[in-house]
């Protein structure tokens, strides 16, 4: 094997005792053994060229084989399989062709088997299934070809990986693929030419698996069972042949069906002209359908008028006090529904009526609404209030304030535009403040002037998840136990996976990571500054110093520095013009999980000390140690590991971070199914 590059083989002399010393090379002392022994060989992306040496079949303790990204061609020499301790295999990207030789599997100990990116030929070999250790098995970027046979996937109880895409399989997908109960993330059957219906029995794989059927010949109508109900579109697209959910193609029932149907229905239209009704009883029907029409309309209306005078969560009193409980008026000028405007008091307020919620002093000023109404101030209380600059970033300034009865507030001032877009405005407050979760800051209520915006919502006394992580010393608060980091990972999934799922707009947060996740007292996390995106296009977000209604009461921060680049946004979310996907969330997600275990920021712009924890590429990095089987402790930040059973759910909760931040925003989770993933951890 030739080194092209002369960085390699340079420490390697014959004449040296050991190679222990030699680049690539990890030995250790075996029981038994008077020396260390070679237990390793990483040698990834080196550039090094020839035939894969079949010597190496002589290092009996070798237990790791990592040769991937060099320029290794011929076929995998039969002796490799002598050296009975490997467990891992990484060949992939390289020019290696022929066939894989049956006896791969006379390894006892083999778990990671990856020769993708090859030019490796033959069939999927019934041989495998006495690789009954293996947990990754990656066969993509080959040209295999023939059937997947029946009986080996059942043999193999510990699969955690299957990956066959881009070969050249050709029969159908085998019914007892169903029996792999150990796959997690992506089972990948893409790009072949399987064909036939999809096995109802991929169901039964665990529901946290993610399928990848693209590009095939399958026909038929898509199960609806099990694992099936939680794969979108994507997993099915381009096999032209197959129908149902949730593709958006209705499954045609047979021109038999269609016939037989036809044939009934002349003969049910038949039956009818000879039998036919009686013109009384076609009046009786008739009566009885408006009674029923009128007394439905009736119902509503009464519920309507019910709920409208029963309405306390905004004032139609003309002070500015909401949520209390005072005295209404018996027409208002702004009527009110659960705390919203109505159409006519959103037109009222723009050609600049009174009533209602105007707080603005001398009359039509501005107008300040409460959204919840069980949060009672008045206009008056936040002038008079203490206020205390939180920060400024592009979704505008942040302040505390403490109101006269001692609680304080977030007060977010936005910029000065958009004037004429008032309606556009509310229309997205309207849609914010009906976002109730636990998990999620909540609104409280708004204000609105030409010249002044200010949302008032709940404030979160314990700082954001960033500061418990790194702090003013780079060290992670004490209180950052694992059970800690697992609840606040549990509670933002359920937050995000509400505002994907469950919120008016199924909104798209586009900014997660620590900063905009917030803790209470008890370290529950809240999610902040989501749905303000469309009111910064509104209204922009540089307020000035002293312009506005509230200029003079709020305290002005001066212009922030540049933002950092955003290292948690998910690559397609770097692309300039891309719009945002609820796919970008899970792959912000899936890092910050990454945050919390290795205890390492993926930002860069974190000033540097002797404990440094910033990484370049955190996502890279963890999947780089991964792939060379480093030790969990050189990843996860000691402390986590000293918690009874936290080896396992830590190692869980990677298999969701990594997941989540595959490359491919096709292949990641919904965030419904991440969430069902990591509820599982320690439950």
């Amino acid at each position: 094997m030739d080194d092209v590059r002369g960085t390699v083989f340079s420490s390697w002399k014959e004449n040296d005792d050991s190679p222990c010393r030699w680049t690539g090379i990890s030995c250790a002392n075996i029981s038994g053994s008077s020396e260390p022994r070679v237990i390793g060989i990483t040698l990834s992306g080196k550039n090094l060229r020839g035939y894969l040496p079949s010597e190496l079949g002589t290092l009996v303790y070798l237990r790791r084989l990592n040769l991937h990204g060099n320029d290794i061609y011929g076929s995998i020499p039969n002796n490799l399989f002598n050296a009975t301790s490997l467990h891992s295999i990484f060949l992939y990207d390289n020019n290696i062709s022929g066939q894989l030789p049956p006896s791969v599997c006379n390894l006892p100990r083999l778990q990671n088997l990856d020769i993708s990116g090859n030019s490796l030929t033959g069939i999927f070999s019934k041989d495998l299934r006495k690789c009954r250790q293996l947990q990754r098995l990656i066969l993509a970027r080959n040209k295999f070809s023939g059937e997947i046979p029946v009986g080996v996937f059942p043999e193999l109880a510990n699969l955690l990986q299957l990956d066959l895409s881009e070969n050249l399989f050709n029969s159908s997908i085998p019914e007892d693929i169903g029996e792999l109960k150990s796959l997690t993330g992506t089972l990948n059957l893409s790009f072949n030419h399987f064909s036939g219906k999809i096995p109802k029995s991929i169901g039964d794989l665990p529901l946290t698996v993610s399928f990848d059927l693209r590009n095939n010949n399958l026909s038929g109508e898509i199960p609806q069972t099990g694992s099936f109900a939680n794969q979108g579109p994507t997993a099915f697209l381009n096999n032209p042949m197959l129908c149902g959910f949730p593709l958006q193609k209705n499954c045609k029932n047979s021109s038999s069906n269609s016939s037989d149907r036809g044939q009934g229905s002349s003969d049910n239209e038949g039956t009818n002209s000879r039998k036919g009704l009686k013109p009384g009883f076609i009046i009786l029907i008739c009566l009885a359908d408006a009674f029923g029409v009128a007394f439905i309309g009736l119902v509503i209306i009464y519920l309507y008028w019910k709920k409208k005078d029963s309405g306390g969560g905004c004032s139609c009193t003309g002070k500015g006090k909401f949520g209390g409980n005072h005295e209404k008026r018996m027409f208002c000028d702004f009527p009110c529904i659960n705390g919203f405007p109505s159409n006519d008091s959103e037109v009222e307020s723009e050609k600049g009526g009174g009533g209602g919620a105007s707080c603005g002093a001398g009359g039509g000023e501005g107008d300040l609404v409460a959204i919840d109404k069980g949060f009672s101030f008045e206009l008056d209380e936040l002038l008079r209030a203490s206020a205390y600059v939180l920060g400024k970033s592009r979704l505008g300034i942040v302040y505390k304030v403490v109101l006269g009865n001692g609680i304080p507030v977030a007060v977010r001032r936005l910029g000065e535009g958009g004037e004429q877009r008032y309606k556009e405005f509310v229309a997205e407050i309207q849609a914010i403040g009906r976002v109730k979760h636990p998990n999620v800051v909540k609104l409280r209520a708004y204000y609105w002037a030409p010249d002044e915006k200010l949302l008032i919502s709940d404030f979160i006394s314990n700082g954001n998840l960033a500061s418990a992580l790194h702090g003013r010393n780079g060290q992670p608060s004490p209180s950052l136990t694992w059970s800690t980091r697992l609840k606040i990972s549990k509670g933002t999934a359920r937050g995000l996976a509400y505002l994907h799922e469950c919120s008016p707009r199924k909104f798209v947060h586009g900014d997660i990571k620590p900063s905009n996740i917030l803790l209470d007292n008890e370290l529950q996390p809240y999610i902040s500054d989501f749905g303000l995106n469309r009111l910064i296009n509104i209204t922009g977000n540089n307020p000035s110093s002293s312009g506005g209604f509230m200029g003079g009461a709020l305290p002005y921060l001066k212009p922030a520095q540049p933002e950092r680049p955003n290292n948690y946004r998910a690559p397609e979310a770097r692309t300039p013009g891309n719009r945002p996907t609820q796919k970008w969330d899970v792959y912000s997600f899936g890092v910050v999980l990454l945050e919390l275990l290795t205890g390492k920021s993926p930002d860069l712009s974190i000033p540097t000390t002797s404990t440094s924890t910033e990484v370049p590429d955190l996502v890279r990095w963890v999947r780089k140690g991964f792939e060379e089987q480093n030790p969990l402790s050189d990843m996860v930040e000691p402390m986590l590991l000293q918690e009874v059973h936290a080896k396992k759910e830590v190692l869980a909760v990677f298999h969701v971070a990594l997941a989540c931040t595959e490359a491919d925003p096709d292949i990641r989770p919904r965030m419904k199914t991440a969430l069902e993933n990591i509820e599982k951890v320690g439950a």
